[in-house]
């Protein structure tokens, strides 16, 4: 026998908790695209004031809260600058080419962070008309394919510099910032420097849907006009919202427990001789390479058999995601999974 919903796969896959689920039925509501809804002003406001930004957009998703802020940020024929992991590069269908007509230029390490010499070395001169001209430097924190990776505010700052040496706009992929600062002991305002953050409140924070994009106000309201054509205006969104608002309240400090589980899975990947190489476990993630008959989706099917459903990244990679439906039987459940597999 065993547990039902031990559902690894991503934090996305949560459920909103009875709290959360109350403060939806009791919100208030209007219409967001004419701009009277009261919920969605107090999250967008909240939210902002928490980052030290002057404003915040609700949108349904992260990858239409980066997309957005790159089309603002850009123009077409102008290049970004991020990580080869980075989720804009990788999983966000190639928006950055479709929706705003800019390339990307890639450096970095295995980890998701990139580094000032990197910035440096990859800027395109803008005197050069064969160059496509760099406008935008885009950093992940924490780092999804990077297994999880938090950067630190050192590294950021830094980068901040490297980037104003260029006259670059500075863009926050925060989908699982929270993490970070959990992990790191920082605030949300500690991160004001950046010219727009996105934050993702369906992932670690357990709300059912929504991101939002941050920065000033100028800036917000192109945003605005953007996300309408893309489609991403909606009308009673309070209720979403207010999921958004009772997770900022009571669900960041609580990712410490996602943390203290992956860290738990990570130590039981280091005793199989199946696996041959982890990426550090910083938060609330765990990727890890496995040599075997069948490769990782052998591991996977396995898995799946015993009631627990996993991501395989490619042939050889799989992703472990701790998220609050995961309880200490779930990581039983996995663990003797995991002992069990042939190799």
């Amino acid at each position: 026998m065993f547990l039902n919903d031990a559902d690894f796969r991503s934090d996305t896959v949560t459920r909103p908790t009875p709290g959360m689920l109350a403060a939806m039925h009791a919100a208030p509501v209007g219409d967001d695209v004419l701009g009277d809804d009261p919920t969605v002003k107090a999250l967008e406001s909240s939210a902002a004031e928490r980052f030290g930004q002057e404003a915040g957009l609700f949108c349904p998703s992260g990858t239409m809260t980066n997309q957005i802020a790159i089309n603002v940020h850009c123009r077409p024929g102008d290049e970004v600058i991020c990580s080869p992991l980075a989720h804009i590069y990788n999983y966000e269908g190639g928006g950055v080419a479709f929706n705003s007509g800019v390339q990307v230029r890639t450096g970095g390490d295995a980890y998701g962070r990139l580094f000032p010499e990197d910035v440096h070395r990859l800027v395109q001169p803008n005197m050069d008309v064969h160059a496509a001209p760099t406008s935008l430097l885009v950093v992940e924190n924490t780092a999804n394919k990077g297994g999880g990776t938090s950067l630190g505010l050192p590294l950021l700052r830094d980068l901040h510099a490297a980037a104003k040496a260029h006259q670059l706009a500075y863009h926050l992929d925060g989908a699982r910032v929270f993490n970070a600062l959990v992990r790191e002991g920082e605030s949300m305002a500690d991160y004001a420097f950046f010219d727009s953050i996105s934050i993702c409140l369906s992932k670690g924070l357990g709300a059912p849907v929504g991101s939002l994009l941050l920065g000033p106000k100028d800036f917000i309201a192109q945003a605005k006009r953007i996300r309408k054509r893309f489609g991403g205006g909606m009308r009673q969104a309070g209720y979403l919202a207010a999921a958004g608002l009772y997770a900022l309240d009571h669900h960041v400090d609580r990712l410490a427990e996602d943390h203290e589980k992956a860290a738990d899975i990570d130590a039981c990947l280091e005793s199989l001789p199946y696996v041959v190489e982890r990426k550090p476990c910083h938060t609330n993630m765990v990727l890890f390479r496995i040599e075997a008959a069948g490769g990782a989706p052998a591991l996977q099917q396995h898995l799946a058999n015993l009631g627990i459903r996993i991501i395989a990244m490619d042939r050889e990679w799989l992703r472990i995601v701790t998220h609050l439906d995961i309880q200490a039987a779930h990581i039983d459940q996995l663990k003797s999974a995991l002992r069990s597999f042939a190799g």
